[in-house]
Parts: C-alpha cells; sequence; structure tokens
C-alpha cells in the first residue's frame, strides 16, 4: 500500500461507527444534495407546489368559519352549497398536489440514491484486498442497502416535507393573526413548551440513533459471516452456541431501538398532551369572548382548527428527528467508504525499460509485511522464463501464497521490486495485469447465473465457452443437462461437486487464455478420480503457457522445470527434482516423508504418514 492509504487497522477502528454528529450537518447535507443537483427542475416543481397545498390546506377552516358565521349560525342556506363545493375543491386540491409533490420527491430520491448505490459499488470494487480482509462483507452490505436507503427516505419524506412544514406554520401564523392577533397570541402561549420539548428529544434520540445504526452493521456482519460458513456451523454442530451469540446481538440491537421508541413515544405523548391544553385555553378564552359578544363562533371554530393544523407537524417533529438523523448517520458511513483511498498501488512510470530476451518474471530482493516489523518474505529472488513451469513448494505458513498475492497486485511489497516481461509491476494497470494473470485457487467460486455466464463471465461467446469446457474435460456437464450451456448455476456452484467447480474454473480460465497461469494446488480438495480430470485438464491449461504451481501434491510438480523450495519467507533451494533430491535438503526430507513415511536419520515418523505436507 501507498503511504496515503488507510491501514487496514486504522480503518477497522474507523468504521466502527464511531462518531454521530448533528441531525442536520450542514457540510454533510451539502455533499448529500450534491447527488439530488441533477434533478434541481423536479425538486423546484416539488417546492413550488408545496406553498399552493398549504393554501389550499388553510383555506379550509376559512371556510368553515364563513359557513358558521354566514349561514348555519343566522339559518341563511343560501349560498351554503357554494361554500360546500369550494371546501371539496379545496381538499381535491390539497390532496392532488400532495400527490404530484410525493411522487417527485420518490422519483428524484430514486434516481439519485440509484446513482450512489452505483458510485459505491464501483468505489468497492476498486479498493484492495487488504481492505476487504480487515472490513466484514456484512457492514458493506448495511453501507449499500439499509443505509443508501435512509438517504432517500430523508428524501423522500424528511426534506420536502420539514420545507413543507415551515410553509404551513408560517402561514398559519399569518392567517390567525390577521383574523384575530389576541386570540392568536392564546393560542401559541404553549409554543415555548412545545420547543422545549423538542430541543430535550433532539438530546434523549441522538445518543439511541448512533447505538442503533452500530448494532446493526454487526448484527449484519455477523450474519453474514455465519451465513457464509453454515456449512461449518452444521459440520460442528454449533448452531446453539451461534444462535445464542445472535440472540445477544438481537438483543442489544432491539433495546437501542427501544431506547429510540421510548423518546418518541414521550414526544408525540407530550406534544398531545400540550396541544389539548391549548385547545382547552382556546375554548375557555373563546367562550368568555363569545358570551361578550367581541367573537363569533365561526371564529373560535375556525382557530380550533388551525391550532389542530399548527400542532400536527411539532406532533409528527419525531418521525422527521429519526429520518434526518438516520439519514445523517447513513450518510457519514457512506461518505467514510467512498472517502477510503485504500485501493491497489498506482500506475507509476517505470523505472526500467521492457526486455524482450529477460525472463517474464522477477522477483529482485523482495520482501513483504503484513504487520510492521514481522516480515513473512525476506530477499526474494525468482526469475520465471517464458514457457517455463514452475514449482513453489514449502511448509504452511512458508509465505508460497503470499508471493501469488504480490505477483497479481493484491498488496505490494515491503521492498525490492517485481517485473513483468522487464517492466516493474507497479508500471502495469492493474486491470491489464490480471488480464495477463489468472489464478486458479484451492476454492474455486462460481457466480450464480447460467453455465455460459459463470464461465464466460459474459464475455466470451457460446462456442468459445464449450471449446473451453471441453478441452479442461468438463464437457460432460454440459451434456448431463437439457438446457446445455443455459442451465442454471446456483450461487457459489452449490449444484456442483468440489471437482466439477474446479473444472469450470479451469474452463473459465482458458476463455481468458492467460499468458501467465498460477495454480494454487487446484486438486487439494477432490477424490484421485477427479484429480486425474482436473491434472488432465490443467495439461491442456498449460499448454505453451507460463505457469507457477504451489505444490501439494508430489503428482503436480513432476513435469515441473523447475522446482522452488521457500522456507520462512525465504527460498532455500531450486532446481529439478533429480537435481534436489540428490541434494538432500529440505525438498528431499520432504519428498520422502510424504511418499514413504522414512526421512532416513532426520527424526522424523517413518510410518504411516500418506498426508502431504507441501500445504
Amino acid at each position: 500500500m501507498t503511504s496515503t492509504q488507510t491501514t487496514p487497522k486504522a480503518g477497522a477502528q474507523k468504521s466502527e461507527e464511531a462518531v454521530l454528529g448533528k441531525a442536520l450537518d450542514r457540510r454533510l447535507l451539502a455533499r448529500i444534495l450534491s447527488y439530488v443537483w441533477p434533478y434541481k427542475r423536479m425538486i423546484l416543481a416539488a417546492l413550488v407546489v408545496l406553498p399552493l397545498a398549504a393554501a389550499f390546506e388553510l383555506a379550509q377552516p376559512y371556510l368553515l368559519k364563513l359557513a358558521i358565521d354566514e349561514h348555519i349560525a343566522i339559518g341563511r342556506l343560501d349560498g351554503l352549497d357554494r361554500l360546500g363545493i369550494a371546501y371539496l375543491a379545496m381538499l381535491i386540491g390539497q390532496y392532488g398536489l400532495l400527490f404530484v409533490q410525493t411522487y417527485l420527491m420518490q422519483f428524484v430520491g430514486q434516481k439519485a440514491m440509484a446513482d450512489l448505490r452505483d458510485q459505491l459499488y464501483r468505489h468497492t470494487f476498486k479498493l484492495s484486498q487488504s481492505y476487504f480482509e480487515s472490513t466484514p462483507v456484512g457492514r458493506l452490505m448495511t453501507r449499500m442497502t439499509s443505509d443508501v436507503e435512509s438517504l432517500n427516505e430523508m428524501f423522500a419524506s424528511g426534506l420536502v416535507s420539514l420545507v413543507g412544514d415551515f410553509v404551513k406554520l408560517s402561514f398559519i401564523l399569518i392567517t390567525i393573526f390577521l383574523i384575530d392577533a389576541k386570540l392568536a397570541l392564546v393560542s401559541l402561549a404553549s409554543a415555548p413548551v412545545l420547543f422545549t420539548v423538542a430541543w430535550l428529544f433532539r438530546r434523549l434520540v441522538r445518543e439511541a440513533f448512533r447505538d442503533i445504526r452500530s448494532r446493526l452493521s454487526k448484527l449484519n456482519s455477523y450474519l453474514q459471516e455465519h451465513l457464509s460458513g453454515i456449512r461449518i456451523v452444521q459440520a460442528f454442530a454449533q448452531e446453539p452456541l451461534v444462535a445464542s451469540q445472535f440472540n445477544l446481538l438481537n438483543q442489544d440491537y432491539r433495546r437501542a431501538n427501544a431506547r429510540a421508541i421510548g423518546a418518541d413515544a414521550a414526544l408525540y405523548a407530550v406534544v398531545e398532551a400540550v396541544g389539548s391544553f391549548a385547545v382547552a385555553g382556546l375554548l375557555w378564552h373563546g367562550g368568555l369572548r363569545i358570551m361578550n359578544d367581541t367573537l363569533s363562533f365561526g371564529v373560535l371554530v375556525a382557530f380550533i382548527e388551525y391550532l389542530q393544523k399548527f400542532f400536527a407537524p411539532i406532533r409528527d417533529l419525531s418521525t422527521k428527528y429519526t429520518v434526518f438523523q438516520q439519514a445523517m448517520a447513513a450518510g457519514e458511513r457512506i461518505f467514510e467508504l467512498l472517502d477510503t483511498n485504500d485501493f491497489d498501488a498506482p500506475v507509476v512510470a517505470p523505472g526500467t525499460q521492457k526486455s524482450s530476451t529477460g525472463p517474464l518474471i522477477e522477483f529482485r530482493n523482495v520482501g513483504f509485511e503484513y504487520r510492521p516489523g514481522q516480515p513473512v518474505l525476506t530477499g526474494i529472488n525468482l526469475q520465471v522464463f517464458r514457457g517455463q513451469t514452475v514449482a513453489v513448494v514449502g511448509t504452511s505458513g512458508s509465505g508460497k501464497s503470499t508471493l501469488i498475492k504480490l505477483l497479481s497486485r493484491f498488496y505490494e511489497p515491503t521492498q525490492g521490486k517485481i517485473f513483468v516481461d522487464g517492466s516493474p509491476l507497479h508500471s502495469l494497470p492493474v486491470d491489464k495485469l490480471r488480464r495477463r494473470v489468472i489464478l486458479i485457487g484451492q476454492e474455486p467460486y462460481l457466480f450464480s447465473g447460467t453455465l455460459a455466464e459463470a464461465v464466460g463471465l459474459s464475455e466470451s461467446t457460446n462456442d468459445e465457452v464449450l471449446r473451453a469446457l471441453e478441452k479442461a474435460g468438463a464437457s460432460h456437464l454440459v451434456a448431463r443437462d437439457p438446457l446445455g450451456l443455459q442451465m442454471l448455476v446456483q450461487p457459489r456452484g452449490s449444484n456442483f461437486s468440489a471437482g466439477e467447480r474446479q473444472l469450470l474454473a479451469l474452463a473459465r480460465a482458458l476463455c481468458r487464455n492467460p499468458e501467465l497461469l498460477v495454480l494454487d494446488e487446484a486438486t487439494a480438495n477432490v477424490d484421485p478420480e477427479t484429480e486425474r480430470l482436473i491434472e488432465a485438464g490443467t495439461s491442456a491449461l498449460m499448454q505453451g503457457r507460463t505457469s507457477i504451481v504451489i505444490a501439494h501434491r508430489l503428482s503436480t510438480i513432476i513435469n515441473a522445470d523447475r522446482i522452488v523450495v521457500v522456507d520462512a519467507g525465504r527460498i532455500v533451494e531450486q532446481g529439478t527434482r533429480e537435481e534436489l533430491l540428490a541434494k538432500g535438503g529440505l525438498f528431499a526430507r520432504l519428498y520422502r516423508l510424504q511418499t514413504t513415511g522414512v526421512t532416513g536419520s532426520h527424526g522424523l515418523p517413518s510410518e504411516g504418514l500418506r498426508t502431504p505436507l507441501f500445504t
């Protein structure tokens, strides 16, 4: 990794849902709004609709006042029908405009969040292997799903609704003061109490919502990990333990929600109570004025309607605050991910001219540390010439797989350099490098879809896929199903055996026609019969190609041009099989131990051991 990148440890610490900001963080809100700015015309249309809808709504109590004072109270029915029609028209106008406003904002929210999800997806797939190794997949899933949905909810029912509430409250204040200023002051006497309660509510729920998002992320991470490893859970009969641990996480999540629900219910109850007291005070004051002939009954009824409409947005403040709090918290986590620069190292200008006569692959004094001060590879010098098959053997933990990770640029060397065809590895674009170098591991992963898609990765034609399957020895998998290449592949290829998945992985590599093939012991987890099929497919794949084979079983290195023995992160021996056996070093001891169980005078077990040691 480069020096500007976030280290796995720091990234893990930072992404622990650390700090929940303000309910309306201006900086964060501006960044969120940048995603809806391309749809500003639709937002403007929705904003224009709001005052019109508020005017239709607030005309209704006034029409009711006119109906009572000018018709019902004096027994004059002439014109009352017109007021009724006008009242109905106001209702239709109000709800029709609210439909338009809601539709526009839902549409904008979906478009903007689709753009954000697409950016998140593309960004995440550029991150390095080290980032994925230190970050639970469940946490990333939460970012792309529920966190994005929280932002969408803010656009759909929060942001514009808040503006609409402000417009409506302003209209109500203007209207009631124009009708009767003294009665308006009496009606608003409880407003300071409401705003104090709202401020206290904000402080109560902030911590609860921080906890909710943290608990949800942990719950998703736990689910993803144990559902992915369900076979291990069942094989070791760990269902009760896993269920009890999940229950603890689930209960923590429930308790966090309960705190927010309690605060929400308290706010709703207080607002309802204060509103009821306000109406009671209005009735008392208004009733006295009606008795003194200084107020009409219609005005009192209209004020009661206006007061209820005034309290409704405040009563719904808890819902809106919830929406904004969740959106701001979700935005913090989403932009934290988007700001993560733990990418594959950038391409830099080559420091060495390309050579057509040198080795295809060269490691020059390469060293690597996953953690500072704990070297995994030290002083690796290795050349692989075009067309050669080089086997890498050694005990478990000796550093074999790390060599391959460096070659594929999943990690960068901490010392030395790697060259491909004479050019420094870091001067090659990662996408082009990984088209030239194909890695086939012990547990191949197949994506769901049709067989043609899983093997050809939607880049190869059906004819190319069929030829690759035949060359890999997997054509019988097509013949056994009437759908042929259109047969469905279940997630992770679970409808195929381990050996069949490996054959399909070989065919997938053939479709790419790689320049360099890397085999991380493709036959480690299969039975002998399937092993023979895979070895035949592997031989076809390796024919005419440069290959690096991490050896586990001796059968995979019989035809290797050169064997490299790695021990404790260093290359300790190199040569052909015959040369290394004659030398009598580490390879010779491992060879005798695997083939006969006898190690001569080195004190290792001399019988009963047939398990491969080249792990």
